[in-house]
């Protein structure tokens, strides 16, 4: 029998209500992959936590499309006026840890298990250095994405959470209007947005498309 889905807006809203009746504001590590799904989730979530945004994406091809995407998040954090403090930590670039992880999945389509295997590798990071930093909450930008599956994404994360002894923050911030939000804070502040995910994967699905809608 198929478990029910989970509404993870709804489940996000009852624990900021909380944190809202209790008067006091934790410390969120927030995984991104970019600075316009940062942008909406920042906003949104700087009302209530004291965030470190950690910028861990090995997936992404080239370098310099990589290089690309955390200089514009970095100056998206420094001219977004956050009503909690907001710092910046970068991860380790390192390809081989993404190729690894999806190590025999290369051929499956974007949206599959080769993401779900994405996800997972940096989420874990994410958990693991939420725990080491005595954080009271992760979670990523992730969700906002309609491309993105949130219900696997919360999934994960409550795994990770278990092993690593820190509180997922539940999340599908597309909900509400937030990836319409993403887009025009993106607007407003001239982000740069990547029109692939971010892989040399989605790249070439992305090229493909392109011939193909050529040729029509």
């Amino acid at each position: 029998m198929q478990k029910p889905k989970k509404n993870y807006q709804l489940m996000l809203d009852k624990e900021l209500a909380k944190l809202t009746a209790e008067g006091r504001v934790p410390k969120l590590l927030l995984h991104s992959c970019c600075a316009p799904c940062s942008s909406y989730t920042l906003e949104y979530l700087s009302k209530y936590f004291e965030i470190t945004v950690f910028y861990y994406n090995p997936n992404i091809y080239p370098e310099e499309e990589y290089r690309k995407r955390v200089a514009e998040l970095e100056r998206f954090i420094s001219e977004f006026p956050a009503e909690h403090p907001i710092r910046l930590i970068e991860g380790n670039y390192d390809p081989d840890e993404f190729f690894n992880a999806v190590k025999g999945l290369e051929h499956i389509p974007e949206g599959g298990e080769r993401c779900f295997a994405c996800y997972r590798l940096r989420l874990e990071k994410t958990a693991a250095l939420a725990a080491e930093l005595g954080a009271d909450y992760f979670t990523t930008t992730l969700s906002i994405s309609p491309y993105k599956n949130a219900e696997k994404l919360g999934e994960i994360s409550e795994e990770l959470a278990d092993i690593y002894k820190v509180t997922a923050l539940p999340t599908d911030l597309k909900k509400k209007g937030g990836y319409k939000r993403s887009i025009e804070l993106s607007k407003e502040y001239r982000l740069y947005r990547q029109d692939y995910c971010g892989c040399v994967f989605s790249q070439r699905e992305r090229a493909q498309r392109h011939q193909t809608e050529e040729s029509k």
